[in-house]
């Protein structure tokens, strides 16, 4: 059987724009006038892979895909994964090379794709069913699923210029999954729904791959959803096509890649001479480049400067995700492990054996304050940006919880330096 999508030495080039000089003459002027016209001839009948201001947003991407595979498209930003989809989706002609889509095809490339915002929630699932090439009968019959997915019936008769972004994606995503394209393309656009509508959509792709044959194409940078959905991934990079393979090595090269990019591990910050003072923080991942594999040890470097002695000095500190909500809760208290008791420089270390959580981004939130009731010196927030690469089932069997819990107090090294 013939794959259902064949990529073939695919490739988009754009020819650059170009600034105007400010301080370019009157003459400079005239004779940019006079060339125009031959320029705009030129740019014309020049294809834009021979202009030398051409920029190759896709260059030589090749690949296939079988039908009812869920293949996943993963990179940084700019990488080329949505001009790709672009030329998939018939939205842009392509520079170079073919692609074979063989079944009709439903793309979702921004919020909204193909609705018209002065007309009805009702009267956008109807139109766009038959952009779709859906009979009227088929959209009549599956309207009721469509509705009840997106969950709008109550704005069903009101237009959608007035829908918000998450009830615009949820029936562009609900129109697009049930009106039976043999091709579903998904860009990021599930990241503007809520984390249940996410769940939902997960579900129904799939639904529509396994039980219904169904082919989706998954563009994400959340890898947990990736890792989840499908089983081959394609990996593009500077406009090419950098790795395809089984989903698990091509997400750990792309986090290699986005590791590249490094982030900030390390928190200073000087002394003040009237308060105590966190003075360092550093965060020491299993894996290089902020990448923390779940289950792993991970340490948290602290350096506190004091003028003064602290009475029941208490340090803590939050590991927190995108929205900022504490996740793990770790302390260290000075009837436990004396500190600060007198003015200088302590390092306090924290050793956490295995460092449980689920994939995602998360940063530190570093608390200094006296015994309970006490004065607060410091908060420190959004500091020390580390990723989670992996989850799953512990030694003992368990599985990891995504919770605010107060799980132990770590191990923790305090001594005085300074």
């Amino acid at each position: 059987m013939k794959p259902i999508i064949t990529v073939d030495r695919l490739g988009k080039a754009y020819t650059l724009g170009h600034t105007v000089d400010r301080h370019a003459t009157f003459r400079d002027a005239l004779v940019h006038a006079a060339k125009a016209p031959i320029e705009r001839w030129k740019r014309r009948f020049t294809p834009p892979e021979k202009r030398a201001d051409a920029f190759w947003a896709c260059k030589d991407v090749s690949f296939e895909v079988n039908r009812g595979e869920v293949v996943g498209l993963v990179g940084r930003n700019g990488a080329g994964k949505s001009t790709l989809l672009k030329l998939l989706s018939r939205i842009t002609e392509p520079s170079e090379g073919v692609a074979r889509l063989r079944g009709r095809v439903a793309s979702l490339l921004e919020v909204g794709t193909g609705f018209h915002p002065e007309l009805t929630g009702r009267e956008n699932i109807y139109m766009n069913g038959a952009i779709l090439g859906m009979k009227r009968v088929e959209i009549k019959r599956k309207f009721d699923q469509i509705v009840a997915f997106a969950e709008i019936e109550e704005f069903l008769d009101t237009p959608v210029k007035h829908y918000s972004s998450g009830m615009y994606v949820r029936l562009a995503f609900a129109v697009a999954a049930h009106l039976e394209p043999e091709i579903l393309i998904v860009d990021e656009v599930l990241a503007v729904g809520d984390a249940q509508f996410q769940k939902r959509c997960l579900g129904k792709m799939k639904e529509v791959s396994e039980g219904e044959g169904r082919t989706v194409l998954f563009v994400s940078h959340n890898m947990q959803a990736v890792s989840t959905l499908t089983q081959r991934c394609v990996l593009m990079s500077k406009g090419r096509m950098a790795m395809v393979g089984p989903t698990p090595d091509v997400i750990s090269e792309y986090l290699r890649q986005v590791g590249d990019a490094t982030r900030e591990q390390v928190y200073t910050a000087a002394a003040v001479p009237n308060k105590p003072k966190i003075t360092r923080v550093e965060l020491r991942t299993s894996e290089p480049n902020n990448v923390q594999m779940n289950g792993r040890p991970m340490e948290v470097h602290i350096e506190l400067t004091t003028p003064v002695p602290i009475n029941g000095a208490r340090l803590s500190f939050h590991a927190c995700n995108t929205m900022q909500e504490p996740i793990l809760y770790f302390w260290c208290h000075d009837t436990e492990h004396p500190m600060a008791r007198e003015a200088g420089t302590y390092k306090l270390v924290c050793r956490v054996p295995k460092m449980r959580m689920f994939m995602g981004d998360y940063t530190l939130r570093v608390h200094l304050k006296e015994q309970a009731g006490g004065k607060e010196f410091e908060v420190l927030e959004g500091i020390c940006p580390f990723e989670v690469v992996m989850y799953g089932r512990d030694r003992e069997g368990g599985w990891y919880k995504n919770t605010c819990a107060y799980l132990e107090e770590g191990n923790w090294d305090v001594s005085k330096v300074g």
